[in-house]
């Protein structure tokens, strides 16, 4: 037989399509980040990357949406690793979660990134699409009490180009009740003021953004990338009061309409080169941003006649201004050996804002208000920073390290438009930063790092002149006022068994000059805002998260952080000292009801934390979300319940020597959304695999080494 040659006929077999899944851990950890899966959270679907935010590690957001990162509200926001010119809570609030991939979690950030923030970056994974053709999603949702939204994004994706274009619109707000107690003495009177009744309080934004890249070659890309949106939130209540004073027993009754409005649009483009050479790994990448917002916040408070309900008193204060930014960034990185890389980079960014500040009184005669020109003031301000850093990373068998130095020169400049005066600042910094690993098996890796870092003083800090923020509350900047310098350590443990992680975490803070927002009385039931540097605080604490495959179709993540705070300082001359022992936890469950439904609750508390002058309470909330899949996962519905037991409040206490005041918020719950999403041509995320079955976050995440 001779078997020299084997003929080959072609023939044509019909076969059922197979679809391979592996779902992706809601929550991963690299070895400098932790890295959530939006698309696993569905009982935030239909919210925004706060939302998100509600159900992950380190992070803890209040029934107002304040967010915190391991105790601290001061940390930066990126959207695929480009600073957003929105203030931190701006940016979380304004990004749709269904169009966002990942959200990176960077509480130890090396000299690479902008040390700005007390406790790391969050960085915002938008979604691409990984097929080559059209393809695209569309999301629409709608609930109770005046809730809806949606978003479309479409991507063309070809060998040579790839262009992007997203829309997006939200509307969602919720009522609630407030309740206020506040006291004040002066000249040795002391008043007293009680208020309560229901609010009404949200935000209506719309956003659009669009990208191109093109691909000269493998080795040479351009990409353009620009956004532009619009927000604004608004906060309504009617409440009423009741005033008497050490003086006057008997009390007076009046009801209060307050409107408070804060928006303003925002745009901002982005040009990058990358320049790959031969070496794998060995590039040069360039990088200019430029972006504004304009931003105006108006309050109005009016004080009605109890019985004829006429306006008696009414008080009207705005601030109002632009905001610009110019980003230049250029990044070298130059493999040495198999394991070993050097980078090097320098960032020049210049920032220029005004701000205007305005009260008027209202006239009962009129029935108009007139501006106060004593409290007209214009702000400017001008702040250029220069940083240079570079960065060596190596291993040495089981062990790696990576180590850097950033050094960056401020030069600020702050202008008063009314009385000429210029307070200015010149300052070199130094932000060294050290991480290293050590892999004991292969399933299981130890690390550990120090950074310093920076938190600047937002520009309305250091105004010296009096600014009317409602009928009831004046703030007061101060001009010498310091950053604070921050020394953070970390050290963590993770190890897998099957598919099941566990990982921890233990970390320790310092906060130098430690910068406080001081109330005290200004004059009767009017308390007066400041900040001052007070002290140092400190806070030592751990992350423990368990994600567990218990039976078949049942996952659990169990997610803890305990921590001491400590703050230590002067105050208004006298030496204080406060301690508290803070705790909060996330019992994430996600369950498989069959091949197309899902059924996910979710669990959280938050315990109560001290400050200088006060302590706010804890908080328990569940949320709920089942989704059905259809025609092979093309269409999806996602019912979401959030606060299911209607839990969640915000309760707060300050007081000094010369004032208390306490807050009670509750809104309406339980909150009730539906989504529906349709996926046009298979539309699929891009993954880059790690170990954890999380996804890299492209040229952001440092590599493992």
């Amino acid at each position: 037989m001779d078997i020299s040659k084997v003929l080959l006929t072609p023939s044509i077999l019909d076969m059922e399509s197979v679809t391979v899944e592996e779902e992706r851990a809601a929550v991963s950890y690299a070895i400098d980040k932790k890295v959530i899966s939006v698309s696993q959270m569905q009982t935030a679907i239909s919210g925004t990357a706060s939302d998100v935010l509600e159900n992950v590690p380190s992070i803890t957001v209040d029934i107002e949406g304040n967010v915190s990162l391991r105790g601290s509200s001061n940390f930066a926001v990126l959207i695929d690793g480009r600073p957003t010119i929105l203030e931190a809570s701006d940016a979380l609030e304004q990004i749709p979660a269904s169009s966002i991939k990942d959200i990176e979690i960077i509480t130890n950030p090396s000299a690479k990134y902008d040390p700005e923030g007390t406790s790391g970056i969050i960085n915002i994974i938008m979604k691409k699409n990984m097929n080559t053709g059209r393809a695209g999603l569309i999301n629409l949702n709608g609930g109770i009490d005046d809730r809806y939204g949606g978003d479309i994004l479409f991507e063309n994706k070809t060998e040579k180009y790839t262009v992007t274009f997203g829309v997006d619109y939200r509307n969602r707000f919720t009522d609630g009740f407030n309740e206020e107690e506040n006291h004040t003495t002066t000249d040795g009177v002391s008043s007293f003021v009680l208020s309560d009744g229901n609010s009404r309080r949200g935000r209506n934004s719309y956003g659009l953004r669009g990208a191109f890249e093109y691909r000269f070659n493998p080795k040479n890309i351009i990409a353009f990338n620009a956004r532009y949106g619009d927000r604004d939130s608004k906060r309504i209540s009617s409440l009423d009061y009741q005033e008497w004073s050490s003086e006057r027993a008997s009390r007076v009754l009046y009801n209060s309409n307050n409107d408070r409005s804060r928006g303003g649009y925002y745009y901002a483009f982005n040009t990058n080169f990358t320049r790959k050479f031969a070496k794998e790994g060995h590039e040069l990448i360039g990088q200019v941003s430029v972006s504004k917002r304009d931003g105006d916040e108006i309050t109005i408070n009016r004080l009605l006649d109890y019985e004829t309900n006429a306006i008696t008193e009414g008080r009207r204060s705005l601030e109002a201004g632009p905001s610009e930014e110019l980003e230049i960034e250029i990044e070298y990185v130059l493999p040495l050996k198999e394991d070993s890389r050097f980078e090097a980079g320098y960032e020049s960014e210049f920032d220029r804002s005004t701000e205007e500040t305005g009260l008027a009184d209202y006239n009962t005669t009129t029935g108009e208000f007139e501006t106060l020109d004593q409290f007209s003031n214009t702000t400017k301000y001008q702040e250029d920073e220069q940083a240079f850093y570079s960065m060596f990373a190596g291993k040495w068998k089981n062990l790696g390290v990576q180590s850097g130095m950033r050094v960056e020169y401020t030069n600020r400049k702050v202008g008063l438009a009314r009385t000429s005066e210029e307070f200015t600042v010149n300052r070199w910094d130094f932000f060294p930063s050290v991480h290293t690993s050590f892999q004991l098996s292969e399933e299981k890796q130890l690390m550990a790092s120090y950074t310093r870092r920076i938190d600047r003083p937002r520009g309305y800090y250091l105004e010296p002149f009096e600014t009317w923020m409602d009928a009831y509350n004046v703030r007061m900047g101060n001009p010498n006022i310091k950053p604070e310098y921050i020394d953070s350590y970390e050290a963590g443990f993770q190890t897998f068994f099957g598919k099941n992680v566990f990982s921890t975490e233990v970390y320790y803070r310092v906060n130098h000059d430690k910068i406080e927002r001081i109330r005290s009385a200004y004059a009767d039931n009017v308390t007066l805002h400041t900040v001052d540097n007070v002290g140092t605080d400190y806070a030592l604490g751990s992350e423990l998260m368990l994600n567990l495959d218990l039976v078949k179709n049942w996952n659990i993540n169990l997610m803890g952080n305990l921590y001491n705070y400590r703050i230590e300082g002067v105050l208004y001359e006298e030496s204080f000292e406060r301690e508290s022992f803070s705790w909060s936890t996330r019992f994430n469950n996600q369950f498989k009801l069959g091949k197309s439904t899902q059924l996910q609750i979710n669990a959280r508390y938050n315990s109560g934390r001290v400050s200088s002058q006060g302590s706010s309470e804890g908080y328990f909330s569940t949320d709920l979300a089942v989704r059905q899949d259809f025609f092979e996962k093309r269409f999806s519905a996602t019912v979401q319940i959030r606060d299911v037991l209607n839990t969640a409040k915000w309760e707060r206490t300050s007081q000094g020597a010369d004032f208390y005041s306490y807050d009670f918020h509750d809104r309406e719950s339980p909150i009730v959304v539906l989504n529906l999403r349709y996926n046009i041509n298979n539309y699929r995320q891009e993954r880059n695999r790690d170990r954890n079955g999380g996804d890299e976050g492209g040229d952001f995440g440092e590599d493992d080494f």
